[in-house]
């Protein structure tokens, strides 16, 4: 059986800081873009393959976007493909070692 903490102790992780957005992109012109979280790295396994070549993706949805072969579109852009399966993303580095800086 689980035990809850009692009131007033602290948690020993923070769930905020331990899991990746819902949705990111690497897009910088992407609402979901956030330079701060893709600093840290993040990891995805898609469909049970550990993917490096995601350029998008959604947790709840499902899908990643995933660029074919080396096409650009007009505007000079990877030409990409969305693909439906299961998402799992993880971050590539502790928390403890972002917000600390170095001296």
């Amino acid at each position: 059986m689980l035990s809850t903490p009692e009131a007033g102790s602290t948690p020993m992780t923070d769930n905020k800081l331990d899991t990746p957005p819902d949705h990111l992109s690497n897009d910088p012109r992407s609402k979901f873009h956030d330079p701060s979280v893709l600093e840290r790295g993040i990891g995805i396994r898609f469909n049970g393959v550990e993917r490096h070549n995601v350029d998008e993706y959604c947790i709840s949805e499902g899908w990643v976007r995933l660029p074919v072969g080396k096409s650009l579109d007009r505007r000079g852009q990877p030409m990409t493909m969305k693909v439906k399966g299961k998402v799992e993303a993880w971050f590539l580095d502790d928390a403890s070692e972002v917000e600390t800086p170095a001296d």
